[in-house]
């Protein structure tokens, strides 16, 4: 399961922006938003740890991940897990930011969203799976270690 779900993140931070997929992305958004160089940058700044981490994880095959490397990908998923939460959930949940939340209609105004809007802002649905994916891969490598 830690395997899948650090594929699937992978997967989602290098193609969600660049890959259209219906409704759960607007890349032309983004890319009118940040330029293509910009998204080239943030793309690899944002992707590559977390590929580096699934090959460290693929590398143990089906067996047990050791302990150490539990632990830096715990560090790993636990700041971007930190990061998804001052990025999106804080400004929904408990204190709005309109210089965010107009910055994402610009970008997600056009994409799917299950949850009402708040604060001037809701997170769409791919962000959320990707949240929830980032959640349950700290929950399974917190598992691990206890």
């Amino acid at each position: 399961m830690l395997l899948f779900l650090q594929a699937f993140q992978v997967g989602i931070l290098w193609l969600h922006d660049w890959i259209p997929l219906g409704r759960l992305n607007d890349v032309r958004a983004v890319r009118a938003a940040d330029g293509t160089m910009r998204l080239m940058l943030t793309t690899v700044v944002q992707s590559v740890p977390f590929t580096l981490c699934l090959f460290f994880t693929a590398r143990c095959g089906l067996g047990p991940v050791p302990l150490s490397l539990r632990q830096d990908l715990l560090l790993c998923y636990g700041i971007l897990l930190t990061g998804e939460v001052r990025a999106w959930w804080w400004p929904y949940l408990v204190q709005a930011n309109p210089f965010r939340a107009a910055r994402y209609r610009r970008l997600f105004g056009r994409t799917h969203a299950f949850l009402p809007h708040r604060h001037g802002i809701v997170p769409n649905t791919l962000h959320v799976v990707m949240h929830a994916s980032t959640a349950a891969t700290c929950a399974i490598l917190l598992a691990g270690m206890v």
